[in-house]
């Protein structure tokens, strides 16, 4: 069952399909911070550096299946929100064009939730029908992460899509009634956690576990503005791209609102206060610890784990997957 990735960036995707059954044949990633961390963690997968726009299809192997989350900055809440008018968002069509060209038996796309916000309903309406015009039966949900054994409130959108003559469509698992919360998954971390060197760079093999650093510095305005401690009996915060917005760790009490829109940190507690370690936001993100992330600066692991897909929640997906494609082989 052999699939391509675009827009791959630590694997995330990849890492579910593959626990499902799928085996990712090549790769495309163009962000040179990343290189390193995929290479090393699908040493049986072609990664190929090239920008997608200058990638012809014909460089591209034959494939049962298409995956990938095409960048979603222009789209995202936290960021300008331009949508399809950025040059970001119109790598949406790159994804578009490989599926055209390829024409793989089944397709999935992910994406930020604000790509749901009124101003983009024109252009969702558009890709949408540019799946469903390329011969796939499209379906199209939002998930949200936690519901799928994920400890973490993590909100974004699927479109999945079966070519047209399997005579099929999609249909999105149910979640699960049983949640998973952060004792469950960083608990036995938090006694040997490093901060990051100076200017936040990498402990690198100094670390006991992978990865199992924090970034340093000061808090924003904005950042201070909000909460941002979750219980240990309470799911996380979503894991953003961004080390210095990285949610607290839940050892500290839940920060305290002094005035509307400024919260501090708990007097006498000061010193409990940290930013969770990518190695935690990893966990959070359900990375197994043998998927090491490789960097020089903190900022570069954190923005690989945040932009990932959780493994666990596309293995729920491709498992779906691979339990349809494997019924119409029996039936057929």
């Amino acid at each position: 069952m052999n699939i391509i990735s675009l827009f791959s960036g630590a694997g995330g995707l990849d890492l579910g399909f593959e626990k499902a059954g799928f085996k990712t044949i090549w790769a495309n990633e163009y962000d040179k911070e990343i290189w390193e961390t995929f290479e090393k963690n699908f040493k049986d997968t072609i990664l190929d550096r090239r920008s997608i726009v200058k990638i012809p299809s014909s460089d591209i192997p034959e494939t049962l299946g298409l995956i990938g989350g095409p960048p979603c900055q222009s789209w995202s809440e936290a960021g300008k929100s331009r949508g399809i008018k950025d040059e970001r968002g119109q790598l949406f069509f790159e994804f578009i064009r490989v599926l055209r060209d390829k024409k793989p038996l089944f397709f999935l796309a992910e994406n930020v939730s604000g790509m749901l916000a009124s101003k983009h309903s024109n252009a969702l309406e558009n890709i949408k029908n540019h799946f469903i015009d390329s011969g796939y039966n499209l379906s199209f949900k939002l998930l949200n992460a936690h519901d799928y054994k994920v400890p973490q409130d993590r909100k974004r959108i699927f479109f999945i899509g079966f070519r047209k003559d399997l005579n099929m469509t999609f249909k999105f698992p149910k979640g699960f009634s049983k949640k998973r919360f952060l004792k469950d998954v960083i608990d036995d971390l938090k006694d040997n956690v490093l901060s990051a060197k100076d200017k936040n760079y990498t402990n690198d093999n100094n670390c006991k576990i992978a990865n199992h650093e924090y970034m340093t510095g000061g808090f924003s305005s904005m950042f201070m503005s909000r909460n941002r401690v979750r219980s240990w009996d309470e799911p996380s915060f979503t894991i953003q791209a961004g080390g210095r917005h990285a949610p607290l760790h839940p050892q500290a009490p839940k920060m305290e609102l002094v005035e509307k829109d400024k919260r501090i940190f708990v007097k006498a507690s000061e010193d409990l206060y940290r930013r969770l370690s990518i190695r935690e936001c990893a966990r959070i993100q359900t990375f197994p610890d043998t998927h090491k992330f490789y960097y020089t600066n903190l900022s570069a692991g954190y923005k690989m784990v945040g932009n990932a897909v959780p493994p666990d929640l596309s293995y729920y997906l491709a498992k779906k997957i691979i339990e349809d494609l494997s019924s119409i082989h029996f039936n057929n």
